[in-house]
């Protein structure tokens, strides 16, 4: 497998994110190995927080959230995936598949950090990937926090908007990161901040991993990830796992979803779901601090 890796000087003096990444390699699936890339904070003995992020955004999106989760007492895990962030990048669009992806974070997670009681937020691909992890490996995972996210199994349509999305990110001859971020938000993103959206992706040799990331959500019943993901969906919806319903008020994407997850999870019943106020898709970008104090109140009552 081809792939990239982006200069550490893309990554010099961002803005809010002080952050030195650890690094780890994992298989990538045709005999070789990729660099995958996290952050890490908190105490190393606390109980892990897997803050996993979406498409095509990479881990500063969290940047505003990890202060107030360690200031609660936890540690934060937060990855780059694969193709985005101080993470290896693939070159071809078929190098990623929902599988591998799935594969790769799992490796992360449980082979080189052995991750336990982990408490998941995901977001966008962050709970598409999570979730899937949650259900497959659920002696690992303690809670679940879904925020702005989904497990399709293309039993159900995605939105228009999610379609001219795909079409967009695919056919544009550059991928603006930034403006695609910007974008997905409510509150003004400064010019600093969505150059940091933009600074893994030095050139579109780069972003095979955004243009990719769109196509692998199942939109058929008989998507090649379609019954992975309905398998995990009966498991999840069955587990007593606590899990939190953390969507925003202004997301066209996913919004549908948060009834959905409140009333179909076991684990989220009993459970006060907030609604973050003023937010967009991006929610941690919008409102990282609100969301993650409501993580901390979620977790207080455990």
């Amino acid at each position: 497998m081809q792939t990239l890796r982006t200069p550490d000087e893309r990554f010099a003096d961002l803005p809010e994110f002080p952050y030195a990444a650890d690094y780890c390699e994992v298989d990538d699936g045709e005999g070789g190995q990729l660099r995958v890339a996290w952050v890490q904070a908190g105490p190393d003995d606390g109980d892990p927080v897997l803050l996993l992020h979406g498409e095509p955004s990479w881990s500063f999106l969290y940047r505003r959230m990890v202060p107030i989760l360690v200031a609660a007492g936890h540690r934060v895990v937060c990855p780059d995936l694969v193709g985005f962030g101080r993470s290896d990048k693939p070159t071809r669009i078929a190098d990623h598949s929902y599988a591998r992806h799935v594969e790769w974070m799992r490796a992360l997670a449980f082979d080189v950090l052995d991750l336990r009681r982990v408490t998941l937020v995901g977001q966008d691909w962050g709970g598409l990937i999570g979730l899937r992890l949650a259900a497959e490996h659920p002696d690992r995972f303690a809670n679940i926090v879904v925020a702005n996210t989904g497990l399709p199994t293309g039993d159900i349509p995605m939105p228009e908007i999610w379609w001219q999305f795909r079409k967009a990110i695919q056919s544009v001859p550059t991928v603006d990161v930034g403006r695609f971020v910007a974008g997905g938000c409510r509150r003004p993103v400064s010019d600093a901040v969505r150059a940091a959206y933009d600074a893994p992706f030095p050139d579109d040799s780069y972003c095979a991993g955004p243009r990719a990331m769109p196509a692998l959500v199942p939109t058929a019943p008989d998507d090649p990830a379609s019954a992975a993901n309905r398998s995990a969906w009966n498991t999840l919806s069955a587990s007593e796992t606590p899990m939190l319903v953390a969507f925003s008020d202004g997301d066209p994407i996913t919004g549908g979803m948060a009834s959905i997850f409140r009333r179909e999870m076991r684990g989220a019943q009993g459970v006060e779901h907030p609604v973050i106020g003023n937010a967009g898709h991006f929610l941690q970008e919008d409102a990282g601090e609100e969301l993650a104090e409501a993580i901390v109140a979620f977790l207080r009552d455990r």
